[in-house]
């Protein structure tokens, strides 16, 4: 009777084992992106001190910011946080959202070509997911310049096709362009 017992124990071990495990490790990656992640508490957002240009013309939201929630990643086909806000557009050209000066051109297989820019009032913009980059390091823009085309050259979000990754940084931290940008009809 004793080997019955633990024979279905080692058989429904094996079934849903893996599944267990699998869970237990999502709910652990969970809670340490809820509380390690540095949030942006203490970033005043009340006010707008710069009158800040879309970075695109006629653009949609294709994935929306969310600090606070999970999304599905259908290229990684995972949850996670999106600290950033993914547009598209027919008209492909990306501009600087305002005056500023251009602090890194890299580009790697997760994220495409990203081009980084530093404002005034410790603002910085990202836009990754870039193709003809037409900006270099050190190089001042002027608001609605543009410095690149959208594409699908990020490789963590490839399979959402031809778009900008945005993001947007406060003194450092992230922040959610939404409140920055008029995103909220698009």
């Amino acid at each position: 009777m004793k080997n019955i017992k633990q024979e279905k124990t080692k058989v429904a071990f094996k079934r849903f084992g893996a599944l267990g495990l699998a869970c237990v490790l999502s709910v652990a990656i969970a809670l340490t992106i809820a509380f390690v992640v540095p949030k942006n508490d203490g970033v005043d957002v009340s006010t707008l001190p710069l009158d800040f240009n879309l970075p695109m013309e006629n653009a949609t939201v294709v994935k929306d910011y969310a600090d606070n929630r999970l999304q599905y990643n259908t290229t990684l086909e995972r949850w996670d946080c999106h600290l950033a806000v993914d547009l598209a557009s027919d008209n492909l050209a990306v501009m600087s959202i305002y005056d500023g000066v251009v602090e890194s051109v890299v580009a790697d297989s997760l994220n495409g070509s990203c081009v980084k820019i530093a404002h005034e009032g410790g603002y910085t913009s990202v836009y990754g997911s870039l193709d003809k980059v037409g900006v270099k390091q050190g190089q001042r823009v002027k608001k609605g310049q543009q410095i690149g085309e959208a594409s699908d050259s990020a490789g963590n979000e490839n399979k959402t096709g031809g778009h900008l990754h945005f993001t947007l940084f406060k003194d450092g931290w992230e922040v959610d362009p939404n409140l920055y940008l008029d995103l909220q009809n698009k």
